[in-house]
């Protein structure tokens, strides 16, 4: 049986939904960021108990097919800020994993979250050159080069955009304001 978990978004949250379902003597195929597999099939009322445990722990069941689509669209693009090799196109990649034509998923997107999904990417990515500035000693080329952006200029311009500073400024704050993942 396939669940999908909102708010899901390292792995200590893996970590913490695996424990849990096992705690209630689920057995658990495997748990990945938003999406969860078990062997057991649940009663309506097993479901429900899941569910409130989860949310108890700050994570949410999601039962309805626009929410699972949207919390899927999210995972994504989590995921394809974090790669590592060459970054296809967002939109190629997001039809790609859910196989669902891009506008679509454009537009139920921003209908639920009222941000576009190119929006979302933009301040996911700034999170995670915030994170690569406050842990790493890369410089700003070689994180623009980590991220794929087509220059380092770009990534500044866009930092500071979303920011209001540069990388530069941002690193020598030394209190590094950072949003958490499940905020966004």
């Amino acid at each position: 049986m396939r669940l999908l978990v909102k708010n899901m978004v390292c792995p200590r949250c893996i970590s913490a939904v695996r424990d849990l379902l096992v705690s209630e003597g689920l057995t658990v195929r495997s748990v990945s960021l938003g999406d969860v597999e078990i062997e057991d099939n649940l009663s309506d009322e097993e479901r429900h108990s899941l569910a409130g445990k989860l949310r108890d722990i700050g994570f949410e069941l999601l039962d309805d097919p626009r929410s699972q689509l949207v919390e899927q669209i999210r995972v994504a693009v989590l995921k394809w800020v974090r790669m590592e090799e060459e970054r296809p196109k967002l939109s190629e990649y997001l039809s790609c994993q859910l196989s669902k034509d891009y506008s679509a998923l454009s537009k139920l997107f921003s209908e639920v979250k009222g941000v576009t999904i190119e929006r979302f990417a933009i301040i996911h990515r700034i999170e995670y050159v915030k994170e690569l500035l406050c842990y790493s000693q890369l410089s700003t080329s070689e994180i623009a080069y980590r991220l794929g952006y087509s220059s380092p200029a770009y990534l500044s311009s866009q930092f500071k955009q979303v920011t209001g500073m540069t990388p530069k400024e941002f690193r020598e704050l030394g209190h590094h304001k950072r949003i958490s993942l499940d905020a966004l």
